[in-house]
């Protein structure tokens, strides 16, 4: 841990969380892209789409977890993992009716969103920590 106290825990803690829900999303809507793209070629539909469950859930935990490392509550840290992976999980499954009323075009849009809103929630999650250069800290 540094020996600087967190400036905003609240934003740090929140920008994590959504960091690891906008790319865990990510991850669930380009395995369904993947899915839409090759309907055609392969019966292994159903072990794209665990492996993208099971990616976006990881992907998820792993950025929330990382994200939030200078909280320093753990169970914070652990709390912010796991809702990061379920709100990745729920982001990811709207991308299904996307897919039915917009087609490969309205997942591509989704997955862009999802990506975007990740890095808006990485530099909310980094203006929490209160860095030099991120436009809250001491220079």
């Amino acid at each position: 841990m540094s020996n600087e106290p967190v400036k905003d825990p609240l934003a740090l803690g929140l920008g994590s969380l959504a960091s690891g829900v906008g790319f865990g999303g990510a991850c669930m809507t380009t395995a369904q892209i993947v899915v839409a793209l090759n309907q055609e070629r392969y019966d292994t539909h159903g072990y794209l789409l665990a492996a993208g469950l099971l990616s976006g859930l990881g992907v998820g935990a792993t950025c929330g977890w990382y994200r939030s490392y200078l909280l320093d509550n753990i169970w914070q840290r652990g709390v912010i993992a796991v809702l990061a992976a379920v709100g990745a999980i729920l982001i990811g499954f709207l991308a299904a009716p996307l897919d039915r009323f917009f087609g490969l075009l309205g997942m591509i849009v989704w997955l862009l969103l999802n990506i975007a809103f990740g890095i808006l929630a990485t530099r909310w999650a980094i203006r929490g920590k209160g860095e030099a250069g991120s436009g809250t800290g001491a220079a």
